[in-house]
């Protein structure tokens, strides 16, 4: 949990853009990491099990009949800590990094889970395709248009 608890938040509210909703996934997850603590000499990569589970149970959230998707609080980098800068330059920078976010949030899932792992849990291609069970070349293709997606989501905002 103090090793991936923060990342795998983060993870889950890209995806069910609630935080409540994310906190009750990583808590699920951390269940089922408990349960498969026996067979952890099993997995391969422990990183990309642990997002794999993650991804998965948020996609089971969404798809779930239960849940009524709404946007709510677009805030995904309230926990990244600022360096020392002046009052304004930091409410600037949060200004500057809540927009990013919430243009973010805006793509559709395939390209927000790629630009998440990519940017920002700073995986590299190969890792997000062991992740996703996607080729590396779909990965690459989805952060491209992704870019382009969110480059022009930013510039229709401003």
């Amino acid at each position: 949990m103090n090793q991936y608890g923060e990342k795998l938040m983060k993870l889950s509210y890209n995806y069910t853009k609630d935080w409540g909703l994310a906190e009750d996934i990583v808590q699920d997850v951390m269940v089922t990491c408990y349960k498969e603590y026996e067979n952890l000499d099993k997995i391969v990569s422990f990183k990309a099990w642990i997002y794999r589970i993650t991804i998965n149970k948020c996609k089971d959230v969404l798809k779930s009949s239960i849940i009524k998707r709404v946007i709510a609080d677009s805030n995904l980098l309230a926990f990244t800590k600022s360096s020392e800068l002046t009052p304004e330059m930091t409410i600037m920078k949060r200004s500057e990094e809540e927009f990013l976010s919430a243009c973010v949030l805006e793509l559709s899932i395939k390209y927000r889970e790629v630009i998440t792992l990519f940017y920002y849990e700073e995986l590299s291609i190969e890792e997000i395709s062991e992740i996703l069970k996607i080729n590396p070349n779909t990965i690459k293709t989805r952060l491209s248009r992704a870019r382009i997606k969110l480059k022009s989501l930013m510039e229709r905002w401003r």
